[in-house]
């Protein structure tokens, strides 16, 4: 009887692993989404470079052309605004803080008006069109919302009902494709997206990366972000500078969280009796402020920043103030309101840091700028695994796991003394307020 029990039990777990013909359907659906996200995240980043290489091309114009973002940068900011608020609600900002109201909100009408194609287009676009006029922003944070709208528009038309699920998987697809970073995206999906471990989650998860990443790797290859470094930490000094990027990292990344928050809820307030008119006015001054010191830096505070970022982290430093201005820049970027994210920035403001305290201290600028980086952005989205993990995928550097842990969790710590709430999901609550008040408006009507 025991023989008959067993082999009945295989097949029934063959027939539900086949599944029928519905759930392959469903699966189907699933794996275009994710196949989808991959390819788009790629074709995303090739339009953020060339925008980019557009912007500096035009400062480069012989004669006053330096000049020229006292006039594009300002003008830029205001289109990006005025597009995103008439044509895309809900595509302003990063992203994140939307694929994480999406997940708290209930119902999906209110989902669609953060998650949807129509506004993963908008993100796309003028997120390419901030990049063109200088803004400081990232495509990352984006990205992860850009990923997150396709996998809800695959839910909707294979009839699946994990929104939740979908929303996770599609963010950590969108990090992993936008880095090449596939561990760093599933533990932002679990750390910084849910804050807890969803064990149902699992396959959903990893699946989407998988797929995505493959996408992405079949068009551009494998590579890391900003190439491969090897610089450890071993003396004394080195071991200092791994604390005081951490604590100062983390103290200057908390500082930047917590003037977000406190000035958005402001913000919000101040543009409510005209909120065109003044959300132009706002951008327009933000922009210029991002021109003057853009034209003061001779041209570095412009753009992600990644190249200065990877010239640290092999060695040339930074300006020693270039952190300073990059921070300037980026927190001006995202409170003008246009679509960006503060990845690439918040990373490139760590390496500038790290640099500096590097020569100050007489160490080793690659280390410096590695160790600045884990401190400072762990202690902007105060989630210490997804800050080493995301670095070390970002330069291979396997052989510094124990410092950058150590740089990220002290950043955090440090972070949650001084803010105690995660820049991300504080900025979430306005979009999941927002959401509920425009439904409950229409009903009215």
């Amino acid at each position: 009887m025991r023989p008959l029990y067993t082999k009945s039990k295989i097949l029934r777990r063959s027939r539900a692993l086949r599944g029928s013909r519905d759930q392959w359907k469903l699966r189907l659906v699933f794996w275009i989404g994710a196949v989808s996200t991959g390819l788009i995240s790629v074709l995303f980043a090739k339009m953020a470079d060339a925008a980019q290489h557009l912007f500096h091309g035009m400062r480069g114009v012989e004669g006053w052309g330096y000049l020229m973002p006292l006039l594009v940068t300002p003008a830029g900011f205001m289109a990006c605004c005025y597009v995103a608020l008439k044509f895309f609600p809900g595509a302003q900002g990063s992203g994140i803080p939307q694929a994480i109201a999406a997940r708290h909100l209930e119902d999906m009408q209110d989902r669609t008006r953060l998650l949807s194609l129509r506004i993963a287009i908008g993100k796309i676009l003028l997120t390419v069109a901030g990049l063109m006029s200088g803004a400081s922003i990232g495509r990352e944070g984006p990205t992860v919302q850009v990923g997150a709208a396709i996998m809800i528009q695959a839910a909707r038309w294979g009839g699946i009902a994990h929104a939740r699920g979908l929303i996770l998987a599609g963010s950590a697809a969108g990090i992993a494709a936008a880095f090449n970073t596939p561990m760093a995206g599933i533990v932002f999906a679990i750390e910084e997206m849910s804050r807890s471990y969803q064990s149902r989650a699992n396959g959903l998860v990893l699946t989407t990366v998988i797929l995505s990443g493959l996408a992405a790797m079949g068009l551009v290859g494998s590579y890391t972000y900003f190439g491969e470094t090897d610089e450890v930490a071993r003396t004394a000094a080195d071991w200092s500078m791994v604390a005081i990027c951490g604590i100062v990292g983390g103290a200057l990344g908390a500082a930047f969280s917590a003037l977000a928050l406190h000035l958005t809820l402001r913000i919000r307030r101040w543009t409510q009796p005209a909120r065109l008119r003044r959300s132009l006015l706002l951008a327009g001054c933000c922009g210029l402020f991002v021109a003057v010191v853009g034209i003061l830096s001779r041209g570095e505070t412009f753009g992600t920043g990644y190249e200065q970022a990877r010239a640290a982290l092999e060695g040339a430093p930074a300006s020693p103030l270039y952190f300073a201005e990059k921070l300037a820049v980026t927190f001006a970027s995202m409170m003008s309101g246009i679509p960006g994210g503060i990845f690439a920035p918040s990373l490139s403001v760590g390496a500038g840091f790290g640099s500096t305290l590097a020569l100050m201290l007489g160490a080793n600028v690659g280390l410096g700028a590695l160790l600045g980086m884990a401190g400072y952005f762990a202690g902007v989205v105060q989630a210490p695994m997804t800050a080493f993990v995301i670095i070390l995928e970002m330069t291979g550097n396997h052989d510094n796991v124990i410092a950058l842990m150590t740089a990220s969790m002290l950043g955090y710590l440090t972070s949650r003394l001084i803010s105690r709430e995660p820049l991300y999901h504080g900025l979430s609550r306005n979009f999941i307020a927002e959401a509920i008040r425009t439904r409950r408006a229409q009903q009215r009507a």
